[in-house]
């Protein structure tokens, strides 16, 4: 109980001191289907965007880190709480690892977010999507919620220390579902399901690119 009071305080805190410093405004397209787990698939571009759609997705969100993320203690202490889990550096490379994580967090009922680029943007653009988040709908049976984000690029580029109180801007997109018609292992399933939601994802950079 303490623990998710101490989670609702800090997700709160951050929420509200982006709006304030980075002026953030999030949209919803659609209103979030009912479901008792979700995997909310986000562009990447920046380290601030884990933080800034825990902080803003109704659900407690749990991701994968790089350990090297948690090394500066304030930061490491704050992603830990919105919900990040260290994982050595070799090992969130390898996708059998990733993939196994993720489906046993769903599989605890927890709700996941991933970043189906696989590694940020350098230069705040989307890049062509790997195809683990779709597997692991597939698998786990468990929709993906599109979440494109604009801004943290200028914010926080990688490499940066510091953020810029650029202006940040959240959306999240209609629910993608598995594929029902094709086997949960098919190989057309897992692009099918990649094709749909890069077009998801690129139709909100459309809308909402910087």
């Amino acid at each position: 109980m303490a623990a998710k009071l101490f989670y609702q305080i800090v997700k709160n805190f951050f929420r509200i001191l982006f709006i304030i410093y980075n002026r953030v405004s999030v949209k919803w397209e659609v209103p979030l289907p009912v479901s008792d787990r979700y995997i909310v698939a986000a562009n990447h571009c920046s380290n601030l965007d884990p933080v800034l759609v825990g902080a803003n997705f109704p659900r407690q969100l749990k991701y994968l880190a790089k350990d090297e993320l948690f090394r500066p203690f304030f930061f490491g202490r704050i992603i830990r709480i919105l919900g990040a889990i260290p994982v050595l550096q070799e090992d969130s490379k390898a996708a059998a690892a990733a993939l196994k994580g993720f489906l046993n967090l769903l599989q605890e009922g927890e709700s996941v977010i991933l970043f189906p680029e696989g590694s940020r943007s350098l230069d705040g653009k989307l890049q062509p999507l790997e195809g683990g988040a779709a597997l692991i709908s597939i698998k786990s049976g468990v929709p993906i919620i599109p979440a494109y984000v604009s801004g943290t690029f200028k914010a926080m580029p990688s490499g940066a220390v510091w953020v810029k109180p650029a202006k940040i801007r959240l959306f999240f997109g209609e629910a993608v579902y598995p594929p029902k018609d094709i086997g949960k292992s098919s190989k057309e399933a897992r692009e099918e399901l990649t094709q749909t939601l890069t077009k998801a994802l690129s139709d909100m950079e459309e809308k909402y690119g910087e």
